[in-house]
């Protein structure tokens, strides 16, 4: 089972991006799929949050900006970014949760640059 972030870029401030994760299996199995962010010299931030019953949550730093959803038959979870600001830069990791035995899976990050 694993996790591949996509859609990463270079964007200019106000702008908008898509990154997406999807799983090489089916994306309910997993109780939870989070994006999470680390930009350089700063630790690793929880940006979004979507519950396998499809509830989401989302960081304060991206609520009115950011939207988590999940597309079943693609198995994917994307992250759609929007007015982006140069805080937004970061690498962009996809994280899940297995149902029942809880194991946990990274993506290997994909890099989102905000810059004029």
């Amino acid at each position: 089972l694993k996790l591949v972030e996509s859609g990463g870029g270079l964007v200019q401030p106000g702008g908008s991006l898509n990154v997406s994760c999807t799983a090489s299996k089916s994306i309910t199995l997993f109780s939870a799929v989070n994006w999470f962010r680390q930009a350089p010299g700063a630790q690793r931030e929880l940006v979004a949050t979507i519950h396998r019953g499809g509830t989401t949550i989302l960081a304060d730093s991206v609520k009115g900006r950011f939207t988590i959803s999940r597309d079943d038959a693609r198995n994917t979870v994307h992250l759609q970014m929007n007015s982006l600001k140069f805080e937004d830069t970061a690498v962009y990791y996809c994280n899940g949760r297995r149902v029942i035995s809880n194991a946990e899976y990274w993506g290997q990050g994909t890099q989102v640059t905000v810059s004029s």
